[in-house]
C-alpha cells in the first residue's frame, strides 16, 4: 500500500497539539461533550479495538468501529486512546487548551482533527469487499459525454439549510440555467407548501446535466466527494465547513466557487455555459484530483496516520478501561446478515438526501 508523503490536513490539525494528555482528556471530553450528540471513547491496544459509548446518538458507530476493525486486520496499529464524535458537527472551539476530538467534519470556527465523513468511509468498506457502491459505482456511471448533456445546473436534496430553497426559488425564475428541488421536508415544514416537493431523482441522474450546485447541510453537503467524481462541473458553495481532502482542491482549478449567499450563482452558470471548453477541462481535472484523492488505498492511509500521529503526541499510558468493550474481529465463516437488504436503485437514491 503505497501512502503519500504527506497530507497536508492532518499536518494542520495536528500543529495545534504538540501533546496529547490522556489522563486529562478522559476526564475532560466526556464532561464537555457527551451531552452534545454522540461520542465514542476508543483504545487500540495491541491491536485490539476496545470502546465504550457516550451520549444519545452513537449509532453510527458502527462506521468507526467498521474501518477501525479493517485496518488492524491490514496493519499494526500504535497503542493509543482517543475520541471520535460520531456527530455531524464538529465539537472543540479554537480554545488556547482544545482538546483533540476527532470528528468527521471540520470548519473554520473549530480545532477538531478531521477524519474521512461516514459517507466516505463506508464507500471505502464496502469498495474492499469487492462491492461495486457509492465511490466506485460513480465513476462507471457519470451520464452521457459532456456534450450530450444537459446545459443546465442541477440540484436535488432535503431542506437541510436556508440557502437551498433559495436554489428552488432561483430556479423557478431562471429555469433555462437552473433545476433545482427539495425532494424531503424537515428543517422548514413550514415552508413547503409555498415551495414545494419535488420527485426523488437517482443519483447517476444528476450527471445527465453539465453542472452540479453543491450546498451546504446541516454540516458540509457529504455528496461533494461523489459530484466531484462525476463528469460534471461542480459550483460549490463557499463554506466553512471542509472535509478532510478540501485541503487538495483549489477554487478556480477544479470547481467553481459561489458566495455563501448564493448571489454569483447564475453568474457563474452563464460563465460555464458561454465557455464550455473551459468548463469541461475544470471538469475533467476536478474528477482526476477526486480519483486520486478518494482511492481506498489513500483512505486507510489517512486513517492510519492519523492514530500514528496521535500515538506520537500522547503522554500517558493507553489503556482498556473498566467499562470498555471489546469490539470484536467478524467472523466470516459463522456471521449471518440480519439487515435488510437495500435495492440497487433505494441506495442510488439515498445520495439525493445528503
Amino acid at each position: 500500500m503505497q501512502c503519500p508523503a504527506e497530507e497536508p490536513q492532518i499536518l494542520a490539525d495536528f500543529k495545534s497539539f504538540p501533546t496529547v494528555d490522556l489522563q486529562r482528556i478522559r476526564q475532560e471530553v466526556p464532561h464537555r461533550f457527551s451531552n452534545r450528540g454522540g461520542l465514542i471513547h476508543y483504545a487500540i491496544i495491541n491491536n485490539q479495538v476496545y470502546r465504550r459509548t457516550l451520549g444519545k446518538y452513537t449509532d453510527f458507530k458502527m462506521f468507526s468501529d467498521e474501518m477501525l476493525l479493517s485496518l488492524t486486520r491490514k496493519v499494526r496499529v500504535p497503542d493509543v486512546e482517543f475520541f471520535i464524535n460520531v456527530g455531524d458537527w464538529p465539537l472543540e472551539t479554537r480554545r488556547a487548551d482544545a482538546a483533540p476530538v476527532l470528528s468527521w467534519c471540520g470548519s473554520t470556527e473549530t480545532r477538531d482533527i478531521v477524519l474521512p465523513t461516514y459517507e466516505v468511509t463506508h464507500s471505502t468498506l464496502e469498495a474492499m469487499r469487492g462491492v461495486t457502491n457509492d465511490l466506485l459505482s460513480v465513476q462507471g456511471n457519470t451520464g452521457p459525454p459532456w456534450a450530450n448533456k444537459t446545459e443546465q445546473a442541477f440540484f436535488r436534496g432535503r431542506d437541510s439549510r436556508e440557502e437551498r430553497l433559495q436554489l428552488v426559488s432561483l430556479s423557478k425564475r431562471n429555469p433555462d440555467l437552473l433545476d433545482a428541488g427539495i425532494t424531503g421536508w424537515f428543517f422548514f415544514r413550514d415552508r413547503e407548501k409555498q415551495v414545494g416537493k419535488a420527485p426523488l431523482v437517482g443519483f447517476f441522474d444528476f450527471f445527465k446535466y453539465k453542472y452540479q450546485v453543491n450546498v451546504d447541510g446541516t454540516v458540509a453537503a457529504y455528496r461533494f466527494p461523489y459530484l466531484m467524481l462525476g463528469n460534471s462541473l461542480v459550483l460549490k458553495q463557499d463554506s466553512q465547513y471542509y472535509e478532510h481532502f478540501y485541503s487538495y482542491l483549489k477554487a478556480g482549478t477544479h470547481y467553481i466557487p459561489v458566495k455563501r449567499n448564493l448571489s454569483d450563482l447564475l453568474e457563474k452558470i452563464k460563465w460555464a455555459k458561454e465557455n464550455n471548453a473551459e468548463a469541461q477541462e475544470m471538469a475533467r481535472v476536478g474528477q482526476a484530483a477526486a480519483r486520486e484523492l478518494l482511492q481506498p488505498s489513500r483512505l486507510y492511509c489517512y486513517y492510519y496516520r492519523v492514530l500514528h500521529m496521535y500515538s506520537e503526541r500522547q503522554t500517558g499510558q493507553p489503556a482498556q478501561h473498566a467499562d470498555m468493550e471489546l469490539v470484536s474481529q467478524p467472523d466470516d465463516h459463522t456471521a449471518a446478515c440480519t439487515c435488510e437488504r437495500k435495492s440497487h436503485k433505494e441506495e442510488k437514491n439515498m445520495k439525493n438526501e445528503l
